[in-house]
């Protein structure tokens, strides 16, 4: 099994109380999440954010039953997720979403995909 390595995503500024697919299966090409980059740059009127991430399995949207962080970001912060295993989206449609609650935040997913 190859692997392409490196970044699955460019980086995504993600608006007040919304979500984006930010990593999505296709051809049964395993993906395999390393880490999640978060960043709050400020925008908006809100001096933090909370960074949300979900895992979702084919045909399952984001929702509290299939959130796995949820993570207050200050104004100008950086924060690294990182699980000490990586996170494997296995079949086509399953998908990682990225969202926010209270204002803009940045992500950027890493780690490696089926070739």
């Amino acid at each position: 099994m190859a692997l392409n390595r490196g970044k699955l995503s460019d980086v995504h500024q993600v608006g007040a109380a919304t979500t984006v697919g930010i990593a999505t299966v296709v051809s049964n090409k395993k993906i395999y999440v390393k880490s999640i980059i978060c960043h709050a740059p400020g925008v908006g009127a809100a001096a933090s954010a909370t960074a949300q991430v979900y895992y979702c399995p084919t045909g399952i949207t984001s929702g509290p039953t299939n959130k796995i962080f949820d993570v207050d970001v200050n104004a100008g912060e950086t924060v690294l997720l990182e699980p000490s295993y990586p996170i494997v989206l296995e079949a086509t449609g399953d998908q990682l979403i990225v969202g926010t609650k209270t204002a803009a935040v940045n992500f950027i997913v890493t780690g490696d995909k089926e070739a």
